[in-house]
């Protein structure tokens, strides 16, 4: 493989990467129907440090509106509800024993517009991470020796329509969050 290719093949493969994050990113964000993920932004103070709740309890969504949140060690239920309500989610969570119930209120639509700038937001780091990738390698492109300007130029060309496709690709999933929040 030549070194151009590489360097296509790496673009791609960072690409790619991007839009994991961003697809990882959009699904912390709540929509219509409740989660796991939508708890991951959450830190936890345990053990003496900050950890994610995902690592201090199981996270269940039982029903369209409810997230179960179950502490791997009971004594910690007081500290992980207190997270949960002093996040930026706008939650109210309650005990039951052992176990965390965090019902979903309602979304009206100013919070669902709100949500919507946070996702196209997310989308917008996306596009930046693509961009940048972009950036260096056609640097990494315009270093390389023992390769006609042409092929340089061939490759540029086709670097362009992997990026073009990619912030299309990011375009594509901001619409779908869009809509799924907007939708009531």
């Amino acid at each position: 493989m030549s070194n151009l290719q590489q360097i296509l093949k790496d673009a791609r493969a960072a690409m790619d990467k991007g839009i994991e994050a961003t697809k990882h990113h959009f699904s912390t964000v709540r929509s219509s129907k409740a989660s796991p993920s939508m708890l991951d932004t959450i830190r936890v103070e345990m053990y003496g440090q900050q950890m994610p709740l995902n690592q201090v309890a199981t996270i269940a969504a039982p029903e369209p509106r409810l997230l179960l949140v179950t502490p791997f060690d009971k004594g910690g239920a007081k500290v992980i509800e207190k997270a949960i309500r002093e996040s930026d989610l706008g939650l109210e969570p309650s005990s039951q024993g052992h176990v965390i119930r965090v019902p979903l209120p309602q979304m009206n639509e100013q919070r669902r517009k709100e949500l919507v700038k946070v996702v196209n937001k997310m989308a917008e780091e996306g596009k930046i991470a693509i961009r940048h990738t972009r950036t260096e390698s056609r640097d990494k492109l315009k270093k390389l020796s023992g390769v006609s300007e042409d092929e340089v130029k061939h490759a540029e060309k086709d670097l362009q329509k992997l990026h073009d496709d990619y912030i299309k690709k990011i375009d594509e999933l901001f619409k779908a969050k869009e809509t799924e929040i907007l939708s009531v």
